[in-house]
């Protein structure tokens, strides 16, 4: 809704601020056949009012200067501080939209006792419009005269028209239509060429009428520069009056040729009272034009934002991100000594009966030396629980509670848990066999209270998992060595995360405060003053949403949560120590880079279509590549860092251009439901089971669980031995072939 606002404002902004060029330009010529002989000989000032067709030139020695292209905020004001100067008037053909834009200039215009005409709304070609559009650059322009001086005005003249032998059918057209709506259209006798910058000598020779004739004279005081045409306006108006001319208004020298050739008609008015209705609908005029022009200078900023943002964030990531893989990726690095107490592997499970017995396993047969995996079945309907019976892994327990959501699982299963060293999985996700171990070697170091672990997508086969697959390697995995580095970690995922037993005590175990329970205890660990660190080759395979509707909803449940745990942890920002650093680091990083950045995103793809259409295309193209290239720099050294192929970053335009639209709009709901005091349920997604490790895989009992027969089974590398997701389309495959390799085996 918002995002659709802000493209109607830019329509309307693209609409009154129409990019023209100057009058001079203008078509070729064509038939003049059916335009009256008396009208391309005549005057400049042409009369197709009431059917009449006559034209009326001013007296001799008389000089009506016109301005074209106004009013202009800065050459406007100089233009009638000559003319006062010089005890002057002139009629000024003022463009609606710039009327629009400086109301108080033009009123000074008719104060200061000049004249105004019509010079459209947006300055467009005419010729070139249906014949409503026509009529509504005429209506609109005289609103807007009408609200910003109370008066109003029968004078008219096109953009690009020129002089009366200039006029075709197709102009004459034109000027029967201004005609039956009221309006006397105004050509030129004599063009002062001043749009050309000659300099001021050659201005005041062109505007010079010959011999003692007198001149509509065509000048300019927007457009461009106009210094020039204001030093030969200070030196023309004194010279002609030396030579005996007198400077008048267009009508005031029309009814002064009136008067000569005729002797009798009435006078038309100079300035006459504008309607009421014009008036009143000329506010609505001004103030969309005012909207609009705030509103895009808002857009404006927004993306100077997003730029700043973007290029900030990609600098930290490359300077942060590479020290963190530097670091782990130097010879004999280690956290410490190897740990190898027991863990305690802790699987919440509601109707995961698709995978929870991959999960199970991968868990329970890792290489780590004493692995205890408590799976507690929340209130499941479709047998989960006994699926994980019937495998009879002696190492593995199941513990049934009543549904009461992923929090109380998790505190159940802390509750009954043996061991000190806890380990969270999701029941979808299937660890490698080493990840287990290389997930607790962190809790080497003391001051380390968590360890999130490496995320990756099982099944990439569609496009959206594929481009959940580009999230997670940049935006997940990657941010999580900036965010180790900075010692402000927010999340540990709930896929893959160890915690100390004393951490999770200290802080009250996983609360149900939110719908973010990880990152909400991730937030509380950095509070409480412990470490939260990041292991890279800790890898756990996950099944992502395959539809947009699945994605759609499980971003919204994130946001939202992430929006509550924030909200929940505020104190910290004005905390002392350890939360106050994290209150002061973290929390502000998230909202900028989290939350902040992703929700003005798309002004990028709005400005790029903006720009395509209405600016310039090579300067647009050049910006939003720059942009694009940035991300794919980002993204090839995400990639590089966890050793996955290159390949799908050929999809990562659609993805960044989808996933901004996207995240945009759960945020702006998140947010909207964050408001208004709105309670979000849970979302169970639809689950096929297809997470799996696509690499070499071997499943193995636990050493002190392990009966006399069967022997141990180890299984050998699938495929090529590449690193995991280094062929990505095989992924299916290779996961169908470790399901059916381990049951062949029937591992207990």
């Amino acid at each position: 809704m918002l995002a659709g606002f802000f493209v109607a404002v830019l329509i309307v902004q693209a609409y009154v601020n129409a990019e023209f060029t100057g009058d001079h330009i203008q078509d070729e010529v064509g038939d003049q056949a059916g335009v009256p002989s008396a009208i391309l000989r005549g005057g400049p000032i042409i009369n197709t009012t009431g059917g009449q067709e006559s034209t009326t030139r001013l007296p001799e020695r008389t000089i009506a200067l016109t301005f074209d292209d106004g009013p202009d905020p800065v050459w406007t004001p100089k233009v009638l501080e000559v003319l006062r100067r010089h005890d002057a008037h002139a009629t000024f053909f003022v463009v609606g939209s710039q009327v629009a834009r400086n109301p108080e200039l033009t009123k000074r215009i008719v104060d200061d006792g000049n004249e105004l005409g019509l010079h459209t709304f947006t300055h467009p070609n005419m010729q070139r419009l249906a014949p409503w559009r026509r009529e509504l650059e005429l209506s609109q322009t005289r609103m807007a005269i009408a609200r910003a001086t109370g008066v109003r005005t029968h004078l008219a003249r096109f953009p690009y028209s020129s002089k009366n032998a200039a006029i075709d059918e197709v102009n004459w057209k034109l000027i029967k239509e201004a005609g039956a709506l009221g309006y006397l259209v105004v050509v030129n006798d004599t063009d002062s060429n001043d749009w050309q910058r000659p300099g001021p000598d050659r201005i005041v020779a062109d505007a010079t009428p010959a011999g003692d004739q007198s001149a509509v004279i065509l000048f300019h005081d927007a457009g461009g520069d106009r210094s020039q045409t204001v030093a030969a306006l200070d030196r023309f108006i004194p010279l002609m009056k030396a030579r005996g001319y007198r400077f008048t208004t267009v009508t005031e020298g029309l009814n002064l040729g009136i008067t000569a050739q005729a002797g009798s008609l009435p006078a038309l008015p100079l300035n006459p009272e504008a309607q009421s209705g014009d008036t009143w609908r000329g506010a609505a005029v001004v103030w969309t034009v005012a909207i609009a022009d705030g509103l895009v200078t808002a857009i404006a900023v927004l993306f100077v934002v997003v730029g700043v943002l973007t290029i900030g964030r990609t600098l930290l990531l490359l300077l942060l991100a590479t020290r963190h893989a530097r670091q782990r990726r130097r010879p004999g690095w280690r956290w410490g000594p190897p740990v190898t107490e027991p863990v305690s592997v802790i699987v919440p499970a509601y109707n995961e009966k698709e995978g929870i017995e991959a999960a199970v396993r991968s868990l329970a047969c890792g290489d780590h030396p004493d692995i205890e995996v408590v799976v507690v079945d929340d209130g499941s309907t479709d047998g989960t629980a006994d699926l994980v019976d019937r495998m009879g892994l002696p190492n593995v327990r199941v513990v049934r509670v009543p549904n009461g959501g992923k929090p109380n699982a998790l505190n159940t299963g802390v509750a009954m848990a043996r061991h000190d060293l806890i380990v969270m999985v999701d029941g979808d996700t299937v660890f490698e066999p080493e990840s287990l171990r290389l997930l607790v070697q962190p809790f080497a170091d003391p001051s380390v209270g968590a360890v999130a672990g490496n995320v990756k997508v099982g099944n990439r086969e569609t496009t959206v998992a594929l481009w959940q697959h580009i999230e997670y390697v940049i935006g997940f995995n990657l941010d999580r060595r900036l965010y180790e580095v900075m010692n402000c970690m927010p999340t540990v995922p709930g896929a893959i995360g160890a915690f100390r037993r004393q951490a999770l005590a200290q802080v009250g175990g996983v609360s149900d405060e939110t719908l973010a329970e990880d990152t909400d205890v991730t937030m509380a660990l950095c509070r409480a003053g412990w470490r939260v660190v990041y292991e890279e080759n800790a890898r756990a395979w996950t099944e992502a949403p395959t539809t947009m509707e699945q994605l759609y909803r499980q971003r919204y449940r994130w946001s939202y949560g992430t929006m509550q745990a924030m909200w929940k942890h505020r104190k910290a920002l004005s905390d002392s120590g350890t939360s106050g650093r994290f209150g002061r680091v973290g929390l502000p990083f998230l909202a900028l880079f989290g939350l902040a950045l992703p929700m003005l995103a798309p002004v990028v793809d709005v400005m790029l279509v903006y720009g395509l259409v209405f600016w310039e295309l090579r300067e647009t193209a050049i910006a939003w590549l720059g942009m694009l290239a940035l991300q794919l720099l980002t993204a090839a050294v995400a990639f590089r860092m966890d050793r996955e192929s290159w390949r799908p970053l050929v999809k990562l335009p659609l993805q960044q251009f989808a996933y901004r639209q996207l995240m945009y709009l759960v945020l702006l709901q998140s947010a909207t439901t964050a408001l208004t005091g709105g309670r979000l349920r849970w979302h169970k997604l639809d689950r096929s089971g297809l997470a799996s490790p696509p690499a070499a895989v071997a499943v193995r009992v636990p050493a002190q669980k392990r009966p006399v027969s069967p022997s141990p089974v180890e299984l050998q590398p699938i495929g090529d031995g590449r690193a995991p997701g280094s062929g990505d389309r095989q992924v299916p495959d290779q996961i169908g072939r470790i399901h059916r390799r381990v049951r062949e085996h029937d591992v207990q």
